[in-house]
């Protein structure tokens, strides 16, 4: 009887070594991970920061997802991710629901951008003011011959409403900025789930128009001069028109945490506004906030 007690005890206290011993790796393994989720515009960005800083740092995991600034801001919420990338700052009424969960969302910009309105190569049109392109989108132009092209029906593309691209594209362009304004996309504009569809659909359809990210305008299509008005300078999107706020659609892209980062997160996200971080943001066609 002592010899089944002590082989009892002993077992007992293997089990309990080694349950803490996989707890703690758990908990390690947990501690190294970042999930980051939201923009599609920023996912290749993200990416590629998350590529570099993991070969810098071999101990670190993490994962980069898409979907929309709007999932990215839902998963922040409900609590399910480390960093949400929006291509939008956040709305009042989600800080409020982030509030309701026990959610402090935190801002950072950590790049900028230029939205590009592109079309085909073969279309005759290069410049486009403001305005027209609101005309566009709200359906009162339909056709290529109202601003100064060939006699051929405006095929339009938009992302999808869960997008912050779309969002800023309708408050900022259909809108042209001001908030009493209620206008909206025209009925008959196709809703495109990613960036690269809108330019895959621009590249095949001589009547199309779009908008992206910069960073992911290839140089087959043709990017579209814009003026803020009648009668005022065409200006084309790069860095340098963003920084010196001549290019009219132009916008801050953040990350959002839960409350101030620490540890692994804080690391993480001090280390995309360095330099290092920053040159990054460059080769991809965005604009170093830096």
């Amino acid at each position: 009887m002592k010899s089944v007690l002590i082989l009892f005890l002993l077992s007992s206290f293997m089990l309990t070594s080694c349950g803490s011993f996989n707890n703690s790796s758990a908990s390690d393994s947990t501690a190294n991970y970042i999930e980051n989720k939201g923009s599609d515009t920023i996912v290749n960005l993200a990416l590629a920061w998350a590529e570099t800083y993991q070969s810098r740092h071999p101990d670190i995991r993490i994962s980069v997802t898409g979907g929309g600034s709007g999932t990215g801001i839902a998963a922040l919420i409900n609590n399910t991710v480390d960093i949400a990338n929006a291509s939008r700052r956040i709305k009042q009424e989600e800080i409020d629901e982030a509030k309701k969960n026990g959610i402090e969302p935190v801002e950072f910009i950590i790049a900028r951008d230029a939205i590009a309105v592109i079309v085909n190569a073969e279309n005759p049109v290069s410049e486009l003011t403001l305005e027209q392109i609101s005309g566009i989108y709200s359906g009162e132009i339909t056709n290529w011959s109202e601003v100064g092209g060939e006699d051929r029906p405006i095929v339009k593309l938009s992302r999808e409403t869960n997008s912050g691209t779309h969002v800023y594209f309708l408050e900022t362009v259909l809108r042209l900025g001001n908030k009493e304004d209620k206008t909206l996309f025209s009925m008959d504009t196709l809703l495109l789930p990613s960036s690269e569809g809108i330019i895959s659909e621009v590249r095949d359809n001589p009547n199309a128009i779009g908008y992206d990210g910069l960073g992911y305008v290839p140089d087959d299509l043709k990017t579209i001069g814009i003026a803020k008005e009648a009668g005022s300078a065409y200006v084309l999107p790069a860095i340098s028109t963003v920084n010196d706020k001549t290019y009219p659609i132009a916008r801050d892209l953040y990350m959002y945490t839960n409350g101030e980062p620490t540890g692994v997160v804080k690391e993480y996200l001090d280390w995309i506004l360095s330099a290092e971080a920053q040159q990054i943001v460059a080769e991809l066609g965005f604009v170093p906030v830096k």
